[in-house]
């Protein structure tokens, strides 16, 4: 996709009245949104604040709380192991986990594998998924990853492995804490840390400075608020977020933002990153343009595959499937998104959003500091419609 200075000029524009009507609306507090178009950053915006009770601007480097965007770094994480003859997705995670064996919903046993993790096709879910009156995870004390701080990975995994699946691994679709116990499988087959592996395979050759997960100093981060009206409502150490269930039911999300200062907190490999706009983009360009020394083209292109084939995804995902990374973008016309067919795209429960247009050479990156207007609904998609108009 070629793409001229005055066409820049309007999507830049474009995109900062979306962003600025958002934070005059008392949807969103602060965020930024950072373009790229045939590898040139055409649109670089910070708009509100940072903190609002501080009155601390949004800055284009501000650091987040990255949430879910940590899912297609680990996934790299993942595939570069593959490619060095370190880790096979097809076999059982048993082989690098031996006790981690979630039974069926039966009570049969069964076998997960790393393509299942990544996927989100191994019958695990997340406990928000999960009405509050009912929920399995809860009663065994499971972490989704954002909250409970203070709990190891190993007791994370012993916890979540009491568990039942909720189908058959192969046998549907549920988001879920695949990437935690992906983080799990890491450190054995690499024998270091989940923070280690990052760097070697992701942060190091992208020379990331913010991005990881070692917080920045107190301050820096951007603060986290909630959806509420006339004004996003300040999150506090504990923050539970109400979520009407798609079956019925009232689940919740619960957040503790400053779980990622405590260093008993394991490194979630589904959403305990921190980091900044301009890593995270060039991450996603290092994807969308084959690997660029981080993966070969064969594993960058499997970012933008759909890896599910017709496995039913639930009405949210209609014209989409999953790939390694993040959904795929199957039918624009279903998907109602302007984003080419093979798109890929997901987002990040505080408030963030990014894609990958292959066909037009772009790359979206969307962080904000408000959950869940900045992550889903009218604000990112009409930023998306802005950046594709």
């Amino acid at each position: 996709m070629s793409i001229t200075q005055p066409e820049t000029t309007r999507m830049a524009a474009r995109v900062h009245d979306v962003m600025e009507s958002a934070v005059a609306a008392g949807r969103l507090v602060g965020a930024v949104v950072l373009i790229s178009v045939d590898g040139d950053v055409v649109v670089r915006e910070a708009v509100g604040l940072a903190d609002r009770e501080g009155r601390r601007p949004m800055r284009v480097e501000t650091p987040f709380r990255l949430a879910s965007l940590t899912k297609p770094v680990i996934t790299a994480v993942a595939l570069a192991l593959a490619e060095a003859g370190r880790l096979d997705l097809h076999a059982p995670i048993t082989r690098y986990l031996p006790d981690f064996r979630p039974a069926l919903p039966d009570g049969a046993p069964c076998q997960i594998t790393s393509h299942q993790l990544l996927t989100h096709t191994s019958g695990l879910a997340y406990s928000f998924s999960f009405p509050q009156n009912d929920n399995p995870y809860t009663r065994a004390g499971v972490s989704d990853g954002i909250a409970e701080p203070g709990l190891s990975l190993a007791d994370n995994l012993a916890r979540l492995a009491l568990t039942r699946l909720i189908f058959a691994p192969g046998q549907g679709w549920a988001y879920s804490l695949g990437l935690d116990v992906m983080g799990g499988v890491i450190e054995s087959v690499a024998r270091c840390t989940l923070p280690e592996a990052l760097h070697h395979y992701v942060g190091g050759p992208l020379g990331w400075k913010q991005t990881g997960f070692t917080p920045p100093e107190p301050g820096m981060l951007a603060t986290c608020y909630a959806d509420g009206r006339p004004a996003p409502i300040r999150m506090g150490a504990e923050y539970v977020l109400p979520r009407l269930l798609p079956g019925g039911g009232v689940g919740a999300i619960r957040f503790a933002p400053d779980r990622i200062y405590n260093p008993a907190s394991y490194p979630s490999g589904g959403a305990g990153m921190v980091g900044n706009a301009p890593e995270f983009l060039a991450f996603l360009e290092a994807v969308r343009l084959g690997g660029e020394g981080l993966l070969s083209p064969a594993s960058a292109m499997l970012f933008g595959r759909n890896a599910t084939g017709a496995i039913e995804m639930g009405p949210l995902m209609r014209g989409r499937g999953f790939g390694y990374g993040g959904a795929v973008i199957t039918d624009s016309t279903a998907a109602r998104t302007p984003l080419s067919a093979g798109s890929f795209t997901w987002g990040g429960v505080y408030g963030h959003q990014w894609a990958v247009d292959r066909a037009r050479g772009m790359s979206i990156v969307m962080l904000s500091n408000t959950a869940l207007a900045g992550m889903a609904g009218s604000y990112p998609d009409a930023v998306v419609a802005a950046a594709c108009a």
